[in-house]
């Protein structure tokens, strides 16, 4: 009988990751399918969150009406665009100026580079000039790229009027903390959850921004503020996003001419020392366990959703699969499904559904 009853749970094991894994086939290519739809529709879920403190925060401190707190935080929320809309016209058309001595100082790159690499002591002939020829930067192409740069620009906008239609209608749907209570129940946990995970990730990478830019602004790095902006965007990102904006000046700060090699050293480590601290000690401290998500999953999450939704997959993927943990969590039967999600594996490995539940008990 306990050999039935063995063979009987290794089926039934399998049959369920049989039956997961075409659940996930299925669910990537529906929300693949739906993207149009969905991700302007997610984008705005997740920006009203950012907003409802702020709103919320009006309500209960100047005693403003609903309508009003509103159409201020939208008011203050178009300036600081126009703001950093300014700033990225504003560096782009400077970059677009010293476009020239940036290829010059490409070109003498690529040349002392072919010219140093010891490939005659192994009887290898290099003709430094025909390599340098084939690094060398092709006439407009900076130029396309900026012309790229600008239309996808342009295609954020125009996706962005969708989602403000989205976020009009969830800011006035939405009951606020001042004169109302907040969602009780997994609803509550939910929004409690990706509230606190949206505010911490915005002062924390604001922080990371400020002080990178910074940094670079004072050892005189070009394009200094555009680096800070877009550290501000990759630390939504997590893991891979702060290893991106800490390379992502390295050819610029490699290519300027007025900067000493002191001055490059420093601009590489200080930002990448700042990435790293507020990463790996401040990030933890001050977030907690506002998702409870282990980091290979995280990680894993990240890979699915930047594969089906590019980069604004990259920028959900967190807060999704926290959501998907809490409501696993609240369905018996898929509670192993949290528990994984969570990194709590030993509960995978209990004998029994009573050890199990006493093992889920313990780690809560």
């Amino acid at each position: 009988m306990s050999k039935l009853a063995e063979d009987a749970r290794k089926y039934w094991n399998v049959q369920t990751f049989c039956l997961l894994t075409l659940t996930l086939i299925a669910l990537g290519v529906a929300l693949s399918l739906l993207r149009t739809v969905l991700v302007p529709f997610v984008l705005a879920v997740f920006l009203t969150h950012c907003l409802i403190p702020v709103i919320d925060a009006q309500r209960r401190y100047l005693r403003l009406p609903k309508g009003v707190a509103i159409a201020a935080t939208a008011l203050l929320s178009a300036v600081l665009i126009a703001l950093c809309g300014s700033l990225v016209a504003g560096s782009v058309s400077s970059a677009s100026h010293r476009l020239a001595d940036y290829e010059t100082q490409f070109q003498h790159f690529t040349e002392s580079m072919a010219r140093s690499v010891p490939l005659a002591r192994f009887g290898v002939e290099v003709d430094a000039e025909q390599i340098a020829r084939f690094f060398t930067i092709q006439e407009g192409t900076g130029w396309q790229f900026i012309s790229a740069a600008l239309g996808e620009a342009a295609n954020v906008l125009s996706g962005g009027v969708i989602v403000m239609i989205f976020m009009l209608f969830l800011l006035l749907s939405s009951r606020g903390g001042a004169d109302g209570q907040r969602p009780s129940g997994m609803l509550g946990e939910i929004e409690t959850s990706v509230q606190r995970y949206i505010v911490t990730t915005v002062l924390l990478s604001l922080a990371t921004a400020l002080l990178v830019g910074l940094s670079l602004a004072v050892l005189g790095v070009e394009l200094a503020w555009i680096f800070a902006f877009l550290t501000f965007l990759l630390n939504f990102v997590p893991s891979i996003g702060a290893i991106i904006a800490s390379l992502l000046p390295l050819p610029v700060i490699l290519l300027s001419p007025e900067l000493s090699m002191t001055a490059k050293v420093s601009a590489i480590v200080i930002p990448a020392l700042i990435q790293f601290l507020v990463g790996s000690f401040i990030q933890p401290k001050v977030q907690g366990s506002a998702l409870a998500l282990h980091p290979v999953v995280v990680l894993l999450a990240l890979m699915f959703f930047g594969m089906i939704w590019g980069i604004s997959g990259a920028f959900l993927a967190a807060p999704i699969t926290a959501v998907v943990r809490i409501i696993c969590a609240r369905i018996p039967v898929t509670r192993p499904l949290a528990d994984v999600l969570a990194g709590n594996l030993r509960v995978l490995a209990a004998e029994d559904r009573g050890t199990a539940a006493a093992e889920r008990t313990r780690l809560a």
